[in-house]
């Protein structure tokens, strides 16, 4: 059976799933070259071949309207499933097949989950996840306003709830996300530019700060919502605040902004961390997967780390919006045929669709010396490398790679990317010195670049060091993932004694991944990157400079 799934709202993405493995999966934006771009119309148009079923996984009906599956039933002819109350089932699905857990609690994190009648929407969500079931065990709703009418509807809506004995709470117009955007909106960011705010924070002082939670929940007295209608999107601002928001964080007077950003980055991981450590101690389940947006929070995923010792954890790479296609189409193909064996996604996420053809004529012959030589000689060297990450991570098929030696390594890149003066870079190490340079707290690796850790050796590798003496990082091996990265860092070792390199996507601020290499050899002309390396054709472009 082939299943084609479609995530249409942001981030938007579809794939087909056959016969319980993944045969294609393309995500809008790297085609339209629009961030987070909606509607996967592109990606439609490159799916050919007989389709059995059609799940369409919007978080609302918005995207899975009538004109949406009149399209589709002419193009595939098929049934379509509407998944537009099942938001938060999509990703914990996806984590869950991914994971090879064979029984194990599902925590959905999420910013915006599937609307309940028109007065709320899925925040977090509880799932007991056993070959084939997802049984909720608790769930956290956003209300979307307060006053007489608002709440009268709500009451009605939670009334239903009880009565079919229903755990939830539908108490608060936030959430645990929507309490960290509050610092994202305070710093003129769009709302899912969180990754920024988790940057920052690590500047921020921890000192007494009022709470943003009571009991649990959101503490609703201390934020005001402000709606941007043509933007489609709401933010939340903290009222003591409202008079500092800014689009530009200055380095010279930040600490206000950073201290915010400290509180809620804190105070937000303590409450996900309360509310696994609750099912866990309660079900005495131990493996457990994490997953919706927050998921890709790598300094929250290494607080749950860390104080959860006993915990086997899975953090599902592609947690954003962009993996429902598959998490749906995975959900459906096993409700349709009943096939409940474990599927493991991938051991990488190099399974973007675009097969690349490659202009072999373009640019200069090359070897891996070459390579390794600018790269000490402290030249950016972006790669383009067969298929793209599929996820938000470069993975090094579409890395800009640095040394990680150069103290400055910060400053450069991050003015080459025209990206923030305070966002730091991850590492990419050789899984066998992994433990030479981090505190793995017991970890063997860490592929998917999903947790953040201590420094060890910060002098010897100062351009990945954050200013908390912490650094996001990708472990690497031939033996896990063989790719032509381990070759270079092999090589980068023998000549300098280091094994860990700056890794950073290949793209400018506000742009998708490169897809093509058109895109790759267009982002190289408009930036100051040094050179452009396509291990494919053992070809280089550099700049005249060199």
């Amino acid at each position: 059976m082939r299943i084609l799934g479609i995530s249409p709202a942001h981030d938007s993405s579809i794939c087909v799933w056959k016969d319980n493995k993944l045969e294609f999966f393309a995500k809008e934006e790297r085609y339209s070259r629009v961030k987070r771009d909606r509607m996967p119309w592109n990606c439609i148009d490159l799916v050919d071949g007989k389709i059995d079923a059609i799940a369409i996984a919007s978080p609302t009906s918005e995207f899975s309207n009538e004109y949406m599956k009149q399209i589709l039933s002419k193009k595939f002819n098929c049934p379509i499933y509407d998944y537009s109350d099942k938001h938060h089932l999509c990703h914990a699905a996806l984590a869950y097949y991914n994971s090879n857990f064979a029984k194990s609690l599902v925590f959905v994190i999420d910013r915006n989950g599937s609307v309940v009648e028109d007065v709320m929407r899925e925040a977090e969500t509880v799932f007991l996840a056993e070959y084939p079931e997802f049984k909720v065990l608790h769930k956290n709703y956003w209300v979307f306003n307060t006053g007489a009418d608002a709440d009268h509807q709500t009451l009605a809506v939670t009334n239903k709830m009880k009565f079919k004995g229903e755990s939830f709470n539908a108490d608060s117009t936030m959430s645990i996300v929507k309490v960290y955007e509050s610092a994202t909106s305070l710093i003129g960011q769009h709302p899912l530019e969180n990754g920024k705010t988790m940057g920052l924070a690590s500047y921020g002082k921890d000192k007494p700060f009022i709470d943003l939670f009571s009991r649990g929940r959101p503490n609703d007295n201390l934020f005001v919502h402000d709606y941007f209608v043509e933007k489609d999107q709401t933010t939340t601002l903290f009222r003591e605040h409202l008079g500092l928001t800014t689009t530009e964080v200055d380095p010279n007077n930040y600490q206000e902004y950073a201290d915010y950003a400290y509180q809620v980055q804190k105070q937000t991981q303590e409450q996900v961390l309360a509310l696994i450590k609750k099912y866990v101690d309660q079900t005495g389940i131990k493996e457990v997967c994490v997953t919706g947006g927050y998921a890709l929070n790598v300094v929250a995923n290494s607080h749950l780390f860390k104080n959860l010792p006993d915990v086997k954890f899975y953090f599902e790479p592609l947690a954003d919006d962009s993996g429902n296609s598959i998490g749906a189409a995975q959900h459906l193909y096993r409700t349709l045929t009943g096939d409940c064996a474990l599927a493991f996604l991938t051991d990488n996420t190099f399974f973007h669709a675009w097969q690349p053809y490659l202009d072999k004529a373009i640019g200069d012959a090359t070897t891996l010396n070459d390579i390794v030589e600018l790269l000490i000689q402290q030249k950016t060297v972006a790669i383009f490398n067969s298929r793209a990450e599929a996820g938000p991570r470069a993975l090094g098929n579409r890395s800009i790679l640095f040394d990680a030696r150069n103290k400055d390594a910060k400053r450069i890149v991050n003015k080459i990317k025209k990206r923030e003066w305070y966002r730091p870079f991850a590492a990419m190490v050789l899984k066998e010195d992994f433990q030479k340079y981090f505190h793995t707290m017991g970890m063997k690796s860490c592929p998917f670049m999903n947790m953040s850790f201590d420094v060890k050796l910060p002098k010897e590798i100062p351009g990945v060091v954050h200013v908390d003496n912490s650094c996001r990082v990708q472990t690497v091996s031939m033996s896990d993932y063989p790719h032509v990265i381990v070759d270079v860092l092999n090589l980068f070792k023998e000549k300098t004694g280091c094994s860990v390199l700056l890794n950073t996507s290949f793209n400018l601020a506000g742009e998708p991944l490169v897809e093509t290499q058109e895109d790759a050899i267009r982002t190289f002309n408009n930036s100051d990157i040094d050179a452009l390396w396509f291990p494919q054709t053992g070809k280089i472009l550099k700049k005249d400079i060199l």
